[in-house]
């Protein structure tokens, strides 16, 4: 291996940790586990799906003087992603003392462990959930845990064992005191490197002799210069994907520039008009965003994934993806998204559903990248319906998202935005079946039309995960149940 001529430190349990050595692709999981010997952490999936491997990480808080944390799923994070931040496993819990933390006790007293393989990763999801919630509902502890699988116990013990465990509220939180000033003395620069000239130099936190980086700039200007340098650089936000290219690929990127230190993308700009959603906004916080104002957006955003999948992956990742089946954006696309595209000191801005022009295949330039996502807010007597369809409710892909806006005036279907995903090689509206819609009573539409539309805009294709007869049927189905339910005008 190449030597590495940087070193990635993070806080664990009070002491700082100096990781020299180790591949940009090391994940944290298998660092924690093979060089820290925190073996309580598992590996189940190694794709973020079972939570055997959920740890905590934090950073400082806005005033500096306390740690926010969320929860991730290690297997899939990248170690150099840790750089000036603070992580805690399942031994952290451990008290000076010897004491169990109230969650672990409640396991033990409820009985929520069996072979106890996938014990560590529940407790943790449940330790982060009442870092901030101390006294929450079953609905709330039972989303805490969607990401957690287990095959022994059933659910019941362990739900109870949180129920138990937040008797105690006053040993829930985690003592960080003495993280706070060793994560103040790691910090990575907030502002960028200049050379003599007066030109950018973005430091590597990671560096080999063959000159491959991993690089974890501050700001926007330092991601849009080194872009224009590297544009075949790979981006980095929450690492859902990338993580997974790195895990069951192999992938080993030259480039990797990571976003998660830019405070301008980590910004939600709140105008009359629209939201203008940083490039790294979690979906954890976008779903909070909208919920009000489209109630089945956050609701789709939830069964996205699991709270560490949604806490680290990003709306504009998931955007920049362009899976044939990303949730997120039918609903943004029948809402009227644009995306606000950067490369270098330019900028230009791009209708979502103009966005993608095949299969993983989109408008972006070399070196260019999304800044922000703007979603504009509800309108006047506006409808906006979503759904996703997938074999299991929660967790699962969608054989068919879909969704709508349109407003009713005088009985009849007007402004209709329809768009789904799972139906084509990426997401994206259906004209044809809008036209169908527009100017209709919902009364009056057809489901021959519905159908006649559908056949015309998209071709046929069984998958994995659904018939061609089931998917189509189920688009049309979504459309009749979207607008026969909205009877009458909304004020």
């Amino acid at each position: 291996m190449s030597q590495v001529t940087n070193t990635v430190r993070f806080v664990l349990d009070g002491n700082i940790v100096e990781a020299q050595g180790e591949r940009r692709t090391t994940t944290v999981l298998d660092y924690l586990r093979e060089q820290l010997h925190r073996t309580g952490t598992k590996e189940g999936c190694a794709e973020g799906d079972c939570g055997a491997c959920v740890v905590m990480v934090g950073s400082l808080n806005a005033s500096g003087k306390g740690v926010d944390y969320v929860p991730v799923n290690s297997c899939i994070q990248l170690l150099p992603t840790l750089d000036g931040k603070s992580v805690k496993t399942v031994e952290s819990l451990k008290k000076s003392d010897g004491s169990l933390h109230p969650v672990q006790q409640a396991m033990v007293d409820c009985h929520g462990s069996q072979c106890g393989f996938c014990t560590p990763g529940i407790v943790m999801s449940l330790v982060n959930l009442v870092q901030v919630n101390p006294a929450p509902k079953r609905q709330e502890v039972s989303d805490a845990l969607s990401g957690n699988l287990c095959r022994c116990t059933g659910y019941a013990p362990i739900l109870d064992a949180a129920s138990k465990a937040c008797g105690n509220k006053a040993a829930l939180k985690l003592d960080d005191a003495a993280d706070v000033p060793l994560l103040q003395a790691i910090q990575r620069a907030s502002t960028p490197t200049l050379s003599l000239e007066g030109d950018i130099i973005v430091q590597p936190v990671v560096r080999t002799r063959k000159g491959n980086e991993f690089v974890s700039p501050a700001t926007i200007a330092e991601v849009a210069d080194y872009l224009v340098k590297h544009p075949t650089s790979t981006l980095l936000a929450g690492s859902t994907e990338v993580g997974l290219q790195v895990n069951k690929q192999f992938s080993r990127p030259d480039h990797i520039v990571y976003l998660g230190n830019v405070s301008e993308l980590k910004q939600v700009k709140d105008t009359v008009q629209a939201w203008h959603i940083g490039a790294v906004v979690s979906l954890t916080e976008v779903e909070a965003l909208v919920a009000k104002a489209y109630p089945d957006f956050a609701e789709v955003i939830r069964r996205f994934g699991s709270p560490p999948i949604r806490s680290t992956a990003t709306l504009a990742g998931n955007i920049a993806n362009g899976s044939p089946i990303g949730d997120s954006m039918p609903c943004l696309m029948a809402l009227g998204t644009t995306l606000t595209l950067r490369r270098g000191d330019t900028t230009r801005t791009v209708s979502l559903d103009q966005f993608y022009t095949g299969q993983k295949q989109t408008v972006l330039q070399a070196g260019e990248f999304i800044e922000a996502v703007v979603l504009p807010k509800p309108q006047a007597s506006q409808v906006f319906r979503a759904h996703k369809v997938s074999k299991r409710f929660e967790q699962d892909i969608s054989a068919t998202c879909a969704a709508i806006t349109y407003t009713l005036k005088a009985g009849k279907l007007s402004n209709v935005k329809l768009a789904y995903n799972g139906l084509a090689p990426s997401p994206c509206r259906a004209p044809k079946l809008e036209a169908v819609l527009e100017g209709k009573a919902p009364t009056d539409v057809k489901e021959a039309d519905l159908d006649a539309a559908i056949a015309a805009s998209f071709v046929a294709r069984d998958g994995l995960r659904a018939t061609w007869a089931y998917r189509s049927l189920v688009a049309r189905n979504l459309v009749l149940d979207f607008i026969e339910q909205q009877t009458t005008e909304v004020a």
